[in-house]
Protein backbone atom coordinates (compact mmCIF):
# COMPACT_ATOMS: atom_id res chain seq x y z
CA UNK A 1 0.00 0.00 0.00
CA UNK A 2 2.03 2.90 -1.35
CA UNK A 3 0.00 5.47 0.59
CA UNK A 4 1.95 4.38 3.66
CA UNK A 5 5.06 5.95 2.13
CA UNK A 6 3.47 9.27 3.12
CA UNK A 7 4.19 10.39 6.67
CA UNK A 8 0.82 12.14 6.83
CA UNK A 9 -1.03 8.95 5.90
CA UNK A 10 1.09 7.01 8.37
CA UNK A 11 0.15 9.55 11.03
CA UNK A 12 -3.57 8.90 10.52
CA UNK A 13 -3.14 5.11 10.41
CA UNK A 14 -1.24 5.07 13.70
CA UNK A 15 -3.63 7.59 15.24
CA UNK A 16 -6.69 5.47 14.43
CA UNK A 17 -4.98 2.19 15.33
CA UNK A 18 -3.86 3.53 18.71
CA UNK A 19 -7.23 5.16 19.34
CA UNK A 20 -9.06 1.86 18.86
CA UNK A 21 -6.53 -0.34 20.68
CA UNK A 22 -6.54 1.88 23.75
CA UNK A 23 -10.28 2.30 23.34
CA UNK A 24 -10.64 -1.46 23.73
CA UNK A 25 -8.72 -1.21 27.00
CA UNK A 26 -10.88 1.67 28.20
CA UNK A 27 -14.37 0.46 27.32
CA UNK A 28 -16.37 -2.75 26.87
CA UNK A 29 -17.18 -3.17 23.17
CA UNK A 30 -16.81 -6.96 22.85
CA UNK A 31 -13.47 -6.80 21.05
CA UNK A 32 -14.66 -4.67 18.13
CA UNK A 33 -12.16 -1.87 18.76
CA UNK A 34 -9.35 -4.39 19.24
CA UNK A 35 -10.03 -5.95 15.84
CA UNK A 36 -10.05 -2.58 14.08
CA UNK A 37 -6.92 -1.37 15.89
CA UNK A 38 -4.96 -4.57 15.29
CA UNK A 39 -5.86 -4.62 11.59
CA UNK A 40 -4.66 -1.03 11.14
CA UNK A 41 -1.49 -1.68 13.14
CA UNK A 42 -0.82 -4.85 11.13
CA UNK A 43 -1.15 -2.81 7.95
CA UNK A 44 1.52 -0.38 9.22
CA UNK A 45 3.97 -3.02 10.47
CA UNK A 46 3.60 -5.35 7.48
CA UNK A 47 4.38 -2.53 5.07
CA UNK A 48 7.40 -1.10 6.86
CA UNK A 49 8.97 -4.18 8.45
CA UNK A 50 10.96 -6.95 6.80
CA UNK A 51 10.98 -10.56 7.96
CA UNK A 52 14.37 -10.17 9.64
CA UNK A 53 13.65 -7.30 12.00
CA UNK A 54 9.86 -7.54 12.21
CA UNK A 55 9.57 -9.95 15.13
CA UNK A 56 11.53 -8.06 17.77
CA UNK A 57 9.94 -4.70 16.90
CA UNK A 58 6.44 -6.16 17.25
CA UNK A 59 7.48 -7.81 20.53
CA UNK A 60 8.74 -4.43 21.74
CA UNK A 61 5.37 -2.87 20.94
CA UNK A 62 3.40 -5.74 22.49
CA UNK A 63 5.46 -5.69 25.69
CA UNK A 64 4.83 -1.96 26.02
CA UNK A 65 1.07 -2.50 25.75
CA UNK A 66 1.24 -5.36 28.26
CA UNK A 67 3.08 -3.14 30.77
CA UNK A 68 0.37 -0.49 30.48
CA UNK A 69 -2.36 -3.05 31.13
CA UNK A 70 -0.34 -4.52 34.03
CA UNK A 71 0.00 -1.08 35.60
CA UNK A 72 -3.71 -0.47 35.27
CA UNK A 73 -4.58 -3.77 36.94
CA UNK A 74 -1.83 -4.22 39.54
CA UNK A 75 0.61 -1.44 40.43
CA UNK A 76 -1.72 1.47 39.54
CA UNK A 77 0.90 4.19 40.08
CA UNK A 78 1.69 4.99 36.44
CA UNK A 79 5.42 4.21 36.59
CA UNK A 80 5.31 0.93 34.68
CA UNK A 81 2.73 2.39 32.29
CA UNK A 82 5.19 5.18 31.47
CA UNK A 83 7.83 2.60 30.52
CA UNK A 84 5.22 0.82 28.43
CA UNK A 85 4.40 4.01 26.56
CA UNK A 86 8.08 4.53 25.71
CA UNK A 87 8.42 0.97 24.42
CA UNK A 88 5.35 1.38 22.23
CA UNK A 89 6.61 4.69 20.85
CA UNK A 90 9.98 3.11 19.98
CA UNK A 91 8.20 0.12 18.45
CA UNK A 92 6.30 2.45 16.13
CA UNK A 93 9.12 4.85 15.30
CA UNK A 94 11.83 2.28 14.53
CA UNK A 95 10.16 0.89 11.35
CA UNK A 96 9.60 4.40 9.97
CA UNK A 97 11.58 5.08 6.79
CA UNK A 98 13.01 8.40 8.04
CA UNK A 99 13.23 10.63 11.12
CA UNK A 100 10.33 12.88 10.14
CA UNK A 101 8.07 9.88 9.58
CA UNK A 102 9.11 8.42 12.93
CA UNK A 103 8.35 11.71 14.67
CA UNK A 104 4.91 11.86 13.04
CA UNK A 105 3.86 8.38 14.13
CA UNK A 106 5.19 8.99 17.66
CA UNK A 107 3.10 12.16 17.90
CA UNK A 108 0.08 10.29 16.52
CA UNK A 109 0.44 7.70 19.27
CA UNK A 110 0.87 10.28 22.04
CA UNK A 111 -2.25 12.15 20.91
CA UNK A 112 -4.43 9.11 20.30
CA UNK A 113 -3.68 7.23 23.53
CA UNK A 114 -5.17 9.83 25.91
CA UNK A 115 -7.88 10.70 23.37
CA UNK A 116 -9.24 7.15 23.68
CA UNK A 117 -10.56 8.15 27.11
CA UNK A 118 -13.35 9.98 25.26
CA UNK A 119 -14.85 6.58 24.44
CA UNK A 120 -15.80 6.26 28.11
CA UNK A 121 -18.26 9.11 27.59
CA UNK A 122 -20.19 6.98 25.08
CA UNK A 123 -19.53 3.30 25.89
CA UNK A 124 -19.54 1.37 29.20
CA UNK A 125 -16.11 1.84 30.77
CA UNK A 126 -13.93 -0.89 32.20
CA UNK A 127 -12.85 -0.83 35.86
CA UNK A 128 -9.21 -1.26 34.82
CA UNK A 129 -8.20 2.35 35.43
CA UNK A 130 -10.35 3.18 38.44
CA UNK A 131 -7.60 2.35 40.93
CA UNK A 132 -5.08 4.48 39.10
CA UNK A 133 -7.48 7.41 38.93
CA UNK A 134 -8.82 6.77 42.45
CA UNK A 135 -12.34 7.40 41.18
CA UNK A 136 -13.80 4.90 43.63
CA UNK A 137 -11.98 6.41 46.60
CA UNK A 138 -12.29 10.12 46.03
CA UNK A 139 -16.10 10.27 46.13
CA UNK A 140 -17.56 11.96 49.18
CA UNK A 141 -20.91 10.23 48.69
CA UNK A 142 -19.26 6.87 49.36
CA UNK A 143 -17.82 8.07 52.64
CA UNK A 144 -14.41 9.05 51.36
CA UNK A 145 -12.63 12.34 52.00
CA UNK A 146 -10.94 13.96 49.01
CA UNK A 147 -8.17 16.56 48.89
CA UNK A 148 -8.53 18.62 52.04
CA UNK A 149 -6.32 20.87 54.14
CA UNK A 150 -7.50 19.01 57.23
CA UNK A 151 -5.31 16.10 56.07
CA UNK A 152 -2.40 17.81 57.82
CA UNK A 153 -4.01 16.98 61.17
CA UNK A 154 -3.75 13.27 60.40
CA UNK A 155 0.05 13.17 60.59
CA UNK A 156 1.14 10.77 63.33
CA UNK A 157 -2.26 9.11 63.69
CA UNK A 158 -2.78 5.37 63.33
CA UNK A 159 -5.38 3.46 61.39
CA UNK A 160 -6.25 0.21 59.63
CA UNK A 161 -5.92 -0.66 55.96
CA UNK A 162 -9.43 -1.41 54.69
CA UNK A 163 -8.17 -2.60 51.29
CA UNK A 164 -4.86 -3.98 49.97
CA UNK A 165 -2.35 -1.21 49.14
CA UNK A 166 -0.69 -1.63 45.71
CA UNK A 167 0.51 1.00 46.60
CA UNK A 168 -2.75 2.98 46.92
CA UNK A 169 -5.67 1.93 49.05
CA UNK A 170 -8.23 2.95 51.65
CA UNK A 171 -7.43 3.45 55.32
CA UNK A 172 -9.74 3.86 58.33
CA UNK A 173 -8.54 6.58 60.70
CA UNK A 174 -10.74 7.46 63.66
CA UNK A 175 -13.78 6.01 61.92
CA UNK A 176 -13.25 7.99 58.69
CA UNK A 177 -12.21 6.50 55.35
CA UNK A 178 -9.36 8.10 53.43
CA UNK A 179 -7.54 7.39 50.20
CA UNK A 180 -3.84 6.91 50.99
CA UNK A 181 -0.59 5.56 49.56
CA UNK A 182 2.36 3.60 50.93
CA UNK A 183 4.79 5.06 48.37
CA UNK A 184 5.43 1.84 46.38
CA UNK A 185 5.18 -0.51 49.37
CA UNK A 186 2.50 -3.21 49.15
CA UNK A 187 0.56 -4.13 52.29
CA UNK A 188 -2.40 -6.40 52.93
CA UNK A 189 -5.88 -5.59 54.16
CA UNK A 190 -6.34 -5.13 57.96
CA UNK A 191 -2.69 -4.08 58.42
CA UNK A 192 -2.16 -1.47 61.14
CA UNK A 193 -0.63 1.68 59.65
CA UNK A 194 0.61 5.08 60.78
CA UNK A 195 0.34 8.35 58.88
CA UNK A 196 3.89 9.61 58.33
CA UNK A 197 3.00 12.54 56.08
CA UNK A 198 -0.19 14.31 55.10
CA UNK A 199 -0.82 17.42 53.04
CA UNK A 200 -3.60 18.81 50.91
CA UNK A 201 -3.08 16.29 48.13
CA UNK A 202 -2.24 12.91 49.65
CA UNK A 203 -1.81 10.82 52.77
CA UNK A 204 1.35 8.73 53.13
CA UNK A 205 1.14 5.77 55.49
CA UNK A 206 3.55 3.09 56.62
CA UNK A 207 2.78 -0.28 58.25
CA UNK A 208 3.32 -0.60 62.00
CA UNK A 209 5.62 -3.50 62.85
CA UNK A 210 4.57 -6.12 65.40
CA UNK A 211 7.28 -4.91 67.81
CA UNK A 212 5.91 -1.38 67.68
CA UNK A 213 2.39 -2.67 68.31
CA UNK A 214 3.54 -4.65 71.36
CA UNK A 215 5.40 -1.64 72.72
CA UNK A 216 2.38 0.61 72.25
CA UNK A 217 0.10 -1.97 73.93
CA UNK A 218 2.47 -2.14 76.88
CA UNK A 219 2.53 1.63 77.16
CA UNK A 220 -1.27 1.74 77.05
CA UNK A 221 -1.57 -0.92 79.76
CA UNK A 222 0.99 0.89 81.90
CA UNK A 223 -0.88 4.16 81.47
CA UNK A 224 -4.14 2.52 82.56
CA UNK A 225 -2.42 0.95 85.56
CA UNK A 226 -1.01 4.35 86.61
CA UNK A 227 -4.45 5.94 86.35
CA UNK A 228 -5.96 3.14 88.46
Amino acid sequence: MELLDSAVFGFFVIFLATLFIFGEVMVRVKGLFAVIGILLMTLYFSYHLGAADGTWVIILYAVGLALIVFDGKVTTDGTIAGIGVLLMVFGLAIPAPDLAYGFMVAVAFLIAAPSSYLFTKVFPSRTLWEKMLLKDRLTGEDGYNSMNDSYKELAGKEGTAMTPFRPTGTVDIDGELYSATTDNQWITEDTKVRVVKADGTRILVTPISSDEEKKEDQQTEQSRADQA
